[in-house]
């Protein structure tokens, strides 16, 4: 090699060295690498123990051309095609202006959630890229835990990108393999949809299927599906695929290339077609990968958590974990009704006067029975009552396009708001507001501050929300960058009341109860009652804390003990299940969502709703696999006293466990509500057995479970062992 040759082989390794950069977990077990290819495009890989999770995937935007042409300076009317493509494009003609790196390694304490302190250890690298052609610079910044990979764009301040709308996010998730997935369509509009299961090659001929219809849908590919998205690689990689921190920012779903098995990001429009509307300096959303061979460290994780920024309420001794039962599952199964007459077919608040119309007899939310509920949450050590239907505007609120639907502050003329108030406040329980927006957000907003006074003044310190129905301003998605600003306008503007938020309908969370813990539930899933519109899957509740509780807690109203509904729907779940999904479906706010009188029959079974805790010192994830199991113990914060949950799915099984979390050299009183040995969810939902035994940390358990069953523990310290402390 001559000295020229060797001077330019030399110059090649040092450009290749500065275009390239490898980013380590703390343990070392994860590898991330980053690179520019040929034309700039910035790329990365990531691999688990040597492993390939994410084979190389290309990153960055395409903007809209007329903006990106107005933030450079320049005008539509005199820039070539070139000039044109290279505005729009935000993902090619990169080189490396800068890199840093970083290690944090420290603890903070959640205001609730299933562990007292959560550890925040991660490398980070931060890659500062400038475009030719253009000089606009993108900072790429890593986060690698030993759990998985976050990654987020930055567009710092600068005078050649300021104000820029986003066509399309192109950040790619290309697999290693045809992975199988656990998975619900892409939909603007939805997350209510069952889970199918399949490999990924298999989503496009299965997509009619899984899209099943629902009140506000808008389903966009037939390999479009959403995050959080969770998969299992043939050599047994758990992988997941989400987004943390999502804040002024549409959410992510992804669109799959089923023939080189890549996921590309699909951002949810706006009303004329946009992706987000972006003003510098602005960061996105992370991107988050999840990594593990074992199923378990998945649903530990707290990652997401970790992306999201730290409380912003400072003071927060008023966010409290809730227990409740409430008018609710009446109407959703079909013993009442949320509207108060069937006299009128259209309403117009304001005009309609309810005190003239004749009661339909079947409205669930009058004094008397809100009473009963309050008798029996007060009877039964319930923290509140939430009433839905109180409010009058019912009777046409939904499928009409329809501005002002509700006031959100007049009771019907069978709901006694003082009395109620006053009886509440005497028997120690606290009421729950329900807001149902009918998707009507700007008539919400008109009314939040008005809503929220009225709150206070009558005692209620948290509201559930709905979004049902499809977007007024017409043509907006529930899950675009307007409506997410929404949901997080609604959340901030109810700390300031002291209100906390259990939003259903809304987008998905991901992981921002960190930031303000006053959202303290969502839905935004298939919940509990889609189990009275026909029933979910038995293995369904295997599936959601793999996916829905990626990203925070969710209101999934679990507790029913009556299978057979009034309206002829069966809840696919044994009563033993229903017991154990208090554990499995994490959340600071658990309902007991059947009727009083269901419960009154079952008052064995019921003691461990009434027993089990809300909030935790400590989780323990003894069991897991994606569609098939979840065995989860809890240590309850303030008593220490555990509790033990395990759902399972669609098939019979043996649970095996070993109970080495409790303390060691104690004796407990284990008692256990256990499916009985011909329990099935379809034909014998309520066949159950509780039994009680002594157990140390060295015991080892035994327990059949059975189709769309499961079971569940009390542990108690003995009272000798008690006596000797």
């Amino acid at each position: 090699m001559n000295k020229l040759s060797l001077v330019a082989f030399l110059l090649l390794c040092f450009l290749g060295l500065a275009q390239a950069q490898s980013l380590k977990s703390p343990n070392g077990e994860l590898v991330m690498k980053f690179s520019l290819l040929n034309d700039g495009t910035p790329s990365y890989t990531l691999a688990f123990k040597g492993k390939p999770v994410v084979k190389p995937s290309k990153m960055g935007f395409e903007l809209k051309t007329k903006t990106a042409a107005a933030a450079s300076g320049g005008s539509d009317a005199n820039m070539d095609q070139k000039a044109v493509n290279l505005q729009s494009s935000l993902h090619s003609n990169f080189t490396v202006a800068d890199t840093k790196t970083a290690s944090v390694n420290d603890t903070w304490n959640p205001i609730w959630g299933e562990v007292k302190t959560i550890r925040n250890h991660y490398n980070e690298l931060a890659v500062t890229l400038s475009q030719k052609g253009t000089d606009r610079q993108v900072v790429i910044r890593f986060r690698l835990f030993d759990d998985g990979l976050g990654f987020r764009y930055e567009f710092p301040t600068q005078k050649n990108l300021t104000y820029f709308v986003i066509k399309e996010e192109k950040t790619q998730f290309a697999m290693a393999g045809d992975h199988t997935a656990y998975w619900i369509a892409g939909d603007y509009d939805t997350q209510e949809y069952d889970y199918t299961t399949s490999r990924l090659s298999e989503i496009r001929g299965i997509m009619a299927k899984a899209v099943t219809n629902n009140l506000s849908q808008t389903p966009f590919s037939p390999t479009g599906v959403q995050t959080s998205l969770m998969m299992k690689s043939k050599d047994g990689l758990y992988i997941n695929l989400h987004e943390a921190a999502l804040l002024d920012y549409p959410a992510m779903h992804l669109n799959l290339d089923d023939k080189n098995l890549v996921f590309e990001s699909w951002l949810t429009p706006d009303a004329i077609g946009d992706k987000g509307y972006m003003q510098a300096p602005r960061s996105t959303p992370w991107r988050t990968v999840m990594v593990s061979d074992d199923a378990r460290e998945i649903l530990a994780s707290k990652m997401t958590y970790n992306l999201n920024e730290p409380s912003k309420i400072k003071e927060t001794s008023w966010i409290k974990p809730v227990k409740y039962v409430g008018v609710w599952w009446e109407m959703i199964s079909g013993k009442s009704t949320w509207s108060y007459t069937d006299e009128y077919p259209t309403v117009q608040l304001g005009i309609t006067d309810y005190t003239k119309a004749k009661p339909n007899g079947k409205h669930g939310a009058n004094t008397a029975n809100v009473k009963r509920y309050i008798d029996f949450a007060a009877k039964h050590g319930f923290d509140g009552v939430l009433v839905e239907g109180w409010n009058i505007g019912w009777e046409d609120w939904f499928g009409n396009s329809k501005d002002y639907v509700f006031d959100f502050v007049t009771p019907y003329p069978d709901f006694d708001v003082q009395g109620i108030r006053e009886y509440a406040k005497a028997k120690g329980v606290k009421m729950i507001m329900h807001h149902e927006t009918s998707s009507s957000v700007r008539n919400y907003e008109r009314h939040m501050d008005q809503a929220y006074r009225f709150m206070k003044d009558n005692g209620y310190d948290a509201v559930k929300s709905g979004y049902v129905g499809s977007i007024i301003p017409r043509g907006e998605n529930h899950y675009s960058q307007w409506l997410v600003n929404h949901y997080q306008y609604a959340i901030e503007k109810a700390a300031q009341y002291k209100i906390m938020v259990n939003a259903h309908e809304a987008v998905r969370p991901t992981g921002v109860a960190r930031t303000w813990p006053n959202l303290i539930g969502n839905e935004s899933a298939r919940g509990t009652e889609y189990q009275a519109f026909g029933g979910s899957k038995p293995n369904h509740v295997t599936v959601l804390p793999f996916t829905r509780l990626i990203g925070g807690p969710m209101d999934y109203t679990p507790g029913i003990f009556e299978m057979d509904l009034t309206n002829k729907s069966h809840v696919n779940s044994t009563l033993a299940n229903q017991l154990a999904l208090y554990l499995t479906m994490y959340s600071p706010l658990q309902m007991a969502a059947d009727f009083p009188e269901n419960y009154e029959r079952f008052l064995d079974a019921f003691q461990f709703i009434k027993d089990v805790a809300l909030d935790w010192d400590d989780s323990h994830y003894l069991e897991a696999e994606p569609g098939e199991y979840i065995t989860v113990a809890r240590k309850a914060k303030g008593t220490g006293q555990w509790f033990l949950g395990s759902v399972g799915g669609n098939n019979a099984r043996t649970s095996t466990i070993k109970l080495d979390f409790l303390d060691k050299g104690k004796k407990y009183v284990a008692t256990i509500y256990a499916d009985a040995k011909d329990a099935h969810y379809k034909t014998n939902p309520q066949a159950y057995a509780i039994r009680k035994v002594e157990v140390t940390s060295k015991t080892k358990l035994s327990q059949f479970v059975a189709p769309g069953g499961g079971y569940a523990i009390s542990f108690v310290e003995t009272s000798s062992d008690k006596a000797k402390k």
